[in-house]
């Protein structure tokens, strides 16, 4: 999904815990391993508490399953980067030192040593190890990395393999060779709430051994709006970067989570962490240790979220629905019925909610199954049932969309006499009938229809929802436009209807369309 402020504003997550480059050695805090082939946090060694004097028993125990993740890769570097030398004999066509001749500048390329550190914990005695994708994914987001590392808390390191990794939940499992690992054992994130204790243990910034305590400060908690493992426990415990994969602990001593993510303005803590869900991330690595690919159910379709200005042009109650901004031709949604800006009010009988998203609520149906969705369509509320399939792979999702990069050019840039905005109008554009010539100069695709924006009085709600010049309004509340008699009629109709506000379906350049609702200024 992409938010209705996408053309000209994007907010910011600052900080999302990613792979560390620094090097150093890990250290300890911990005890060695106790009772091998008992969990760590097995209920006959682990007695229930309250908010304790101090974490310190129960740091001690948990520590020796909790490791740290190194990771080695070799990537390409061209030996020309920033070298003045090269630059200037290119400019003359000689070769630059040590390239292969004939005037090019050709040098053979070079690679460099890339690293990351991170965190992770076992959850069976024989080496199975959980930690995040990011950490392991290769150099600009293909492959894996050359070799991978799990460093112990008594220094021993291990090579280890990659199991299987889910870059959509950002979920990995190694496996390293050995026995009687000490491990933990998942908990039940579905009972966590709002103000309990937790201890999270990592390996911040390579400082490994790391413990830090707070209490779940929000459960569900969504930072892009999309996808089904946009759904985080949000923390006050200290969570950094190389805290990434490392395990989130209720004070029984069980995972209820795997530390994934910040957000803050500097990139360091501020007391936003976020970690995924056991109940999300156990059913990813049982799967990846069966050797199968985790199961989600998929429609095929683009979702917006509904915005207090589009809830009030389709005349529901915000927070309740979500939009459909486009569905994919030949797959399970197409097949089902299902429309662009249908408004999905629920899936399986479980209302849509910003806690439980419509893709949220897809990805957890079996796929085969067969489920009832309750729509609004034209103000009528009406059921499909769609035949839910089996999520693709983040690279055939991507053939499927095939979406390109936009070039975004407006179909004048050099025009400086753009028209006046009229006094007095209601969206706060200006309009006139899209032709082919317009189509080609604003990039958007052969046969496309609709009125192209050619001015935006700045004061408006359209200018600040990010409407601009060159922008394509094919539809206003469903209806399509062609003309500026057809964009009055639509407004006065949501005006006689009591609409605050009205639903535009806009195109730029080679982008998806996308629906955005403007409100209507008083009269």
């Amino acid at each position: 999904m992409t938010s209705p402020k996408e053309f000209s504003k994007v907010r910011y997550a600052y900080g999302v815990a990613a792979a560390l480059l620094i090097g150093g050695s890990a250290f300890s805090l911990a005890t060695g391993p106790v009772g091998a082939q008992v969990a760590q946090n097995a209920p006959a060694v682990m007695a229930p508490q309250g908010a304790p004097m101090s974490f310190a028993d129960l740091a001690a125990r948990l520590q020796p399953a909790v490791v740290n993740i190194s990771t080695r890769q070799r990537v390409p570097v061209s030996r020309q980067q920033n070298d003045p030398l090269a630059e200037f004999l290119r400019r003359f066509g000689q070769p630059a030192p040590g390239g292969g001749g004939g005037g090019t500048g050709e040098a053979p390329s070079r690679t460099r040593e890339t690293g990351s550190l991170g965190s992770g914990f076992f959850i069976s005695a024989d080496g199975y190890v959980v930690t995040n994708n990011h950490l392991i994914q290769g150099a600009g987001g293909t492959g894996t990395v050359d070799s991978v590392t799990v460093i112990l808390t008594d220094r021993r390191e291990l090579p280890a393999r990659i199991i299987g990794r889910d870059q959509a939940s950002d979920l990995a499992l190694l496996k390293v060779e050995g026995a009687n690992f000490p491990y933990v054992n998942w908990g039940d994130s579905q009972r966590a709430r709002v103000g309990d204790w937790v201890l999270a243990i990592g390996n911040p910034y390579g400082l490994g051994g790391t413990v830090t305590s707070g209490i779940i400060s929000a459960l569900h908690r969504g930072i892009t709006g999309a996808g089904a493992y946009d759904r985080y426990i949000q923390t006050d415990a200290s969570i950094n970067m190389g805290n990434s994969g490392g395990p989130m602990f209720d004070l029984n001593g069980n995972v209820i989570g795997v530390n994934s993510a910040l957000i803050s303005p500097t990139g360091a803590s501020v007391g936003i962490g976020l970690a995924i869900p056991a109940e999300l991330a156990r059913p990813v690595i049982d799967s990846l240790r069966r050797g199968q690919r985790p199961q989600r159910g998929y429609l095929g379709i683009g979702l917006l979220p509904l915005d207090e200005s589009s809830a009030a042009a389709l005349g529901i109650a915000k927070d309740r629905g979500e939009l459909v901004r486009s569905v994919v031709p030949g797959q399970p949604a197409q097949r089902a019925g299902l429309q662009q800006g249908d408004v999905i009010l629920r899936v399986g009988g479980r209302p849509v909610t910003p806690d439980e998203t419509a893709s949220y609520l897809i990805a957890n149906v079996t796929p085969g199954q067969r489920v009832p969705i309750e729509i609004i369509r034209d103000g009528r509320r009406q059921t499909v049932t769609a035949t839910v399939a089996q999520r693709p792979t983040e690279e055939e999702l991507a053939r499927i969309g095939g979406a390109t990069t936009p070039e975004g050019t407006p179909f004048d840039p050099n025009d400086r006499n753009q028209p006046a905005v009229p006094a007095g109008q209601a969206l706060g554009l200006s309009l006139q009938p899209l032709t082919a010539e317009i189509a080609q100069a604003v990039n958007v695709p052969a046969g496309t229809r609709g009125m192209v924006v050619t001015n935006v009085d700045p004061n408006s709600d359209a200018a600040e929802k990010g409407i601009q010049r060159g922008d394509v309004i094919i539809s206003i509340n469903r209806q399509a436009v062609n003309s500026q008699a057809q964009v009055t009629a639509a407004v006065d109709a949501a005006r006689r209807a009591n609409r605050t506000a009205v639903l535009l379906l806009v195109r730029r350049a080679q982008l998806p369309e996308l629906f955005i609702g403007i409100d209507l200024p008083p009269r």
